[in-house]
């Protein structure tokens, strides 16, 4: 699923690890998020949308569409 979380990440000036602490996920969980071999959960997903300011189809491609 395409999305741009490590550009919103850097963009911020966040590392991974400080990305996890504030979503309470390990630093692996968002390596995993930015590779793309993982897929958030809904509750992760409005976490991370929040964070950014950003609608979820803004931040991950609807894979529907």
């Amino acid at each position: 699923m395409k999305q741009i979380l490590k550009e919103l990440r850097t963009e911020h000036g966040f590392t991974q690890a400080e990305l996890g602490d504030k979503l309470g996920v390990s630093r692996q969980a968002i390596i995993a998020l930015e590779t793309s071999k993982h897929i958030p959960s809904l509750d992760l997903a409005y976490k991370i949308a929040a964070l950014f300011n950003k609608p979820l189809e803004e931040i991950w491609e609807n894979p529907y569409r």
